[in-house]
């Protein structure tokens, strides 16, 4: 444990650049998702086409292979689109951006399943009912189809962000410096490889427990009505 007490500035950098990779790739997930939800929900063929692409796209394709096209492919993409129109000059790609970028790709595609599930689980009477009593669609998204669909979506959505945390650690693999990445290279260079991979379990472990408590109170605030009924 003393040697885990000397790295430890290191392992809560890594842990701090872990839980904003997870947060702001959720965030992204949720736009993404919602948009894959709304777009295979919709009544244009085209539309839901696209998103039944995206959605089985995503499904179909490993994580990782996701992680090293975007952040290598995309990379020598943008830069030979640049040389061809002489708009822009080379581009790097920042390892946290293309792991968040990634990320909220990835899970945006199961967020979209969730989301639409979640959606149709809605009776379609109050829908109507809602445009029926002169509500605009802003007002029916905020006030009847939210609320609702948080609720319905939420178990999914736990397991999806729970996914997600783990996934996290891909990214040490394209060089970004997370906790698996410090944790590994102080582990490597102290020859207690073992001891350091204990210590980012209990880490996750803790991330786990925390995000369990918050989501809890999520669900305890939006069944409430149902619950008291």
């Amino acid at each position: 444990m003393d040697v885990i007490f000397e790295y430890r500035q290191i392992l809560l950098e890594g842990a701090g650049v872990t839980v904003s990779l997870a947060v702001l790739s959720l965030l992204l997930s949720i736009v993404f998702g919602l948009m894959g939800a709304f777009a295979k929900l919709s009544q244009s063929p085209i539309t839901r086409r696209i998103g039944g692409i995206y959605t089985t796209f995503v499904r179909s394709v490993p994580d990782l292979v996701l992680m090293m096209l975007i952040f290598y492919g995309g990379q020598v993409m943008l830069n030979d689109i640049g040389q061809a129109t002489g708009l822009w000059g080379y581009v790097d790609i920042n390892q946290f951006v293309a792991g968040v970028l990634t990320l909220g790709f990835i899970f945006g595609a199961y967020m979209a399943e969730t989301f639409r599930g979640a959606m149709l689980a809605i009776p379609s009477g109050q829908i109507e009912a809602a445009h029926s009593a002169g509500m605009s669609p802003r007002q029916v998204f905020t006030l009847v189809t939210w609320p609702q669909m948080v609720r319905y979506a939420l178990p999914s959505f736990t397991n999806n962000w729970l996914v997600l945390v783990k996934s996290t650690a891909l990214v040490s693999v394209i060089g970004l410096h997370d906790l698996v990445w410090n944790a590994f290279s102080a582990g490597r260079s102290t020859h207690q490889l073992f001891t350091f991979m204990i210590a980012v379990l209990f880490v996750y472990l803790i991330i786990t427990a925390v995000s369990d408590v918050a989501l809890r109170w999520v669900d305890r605030k939006y069944s409430a009505g149902v619950r008291a009924s």
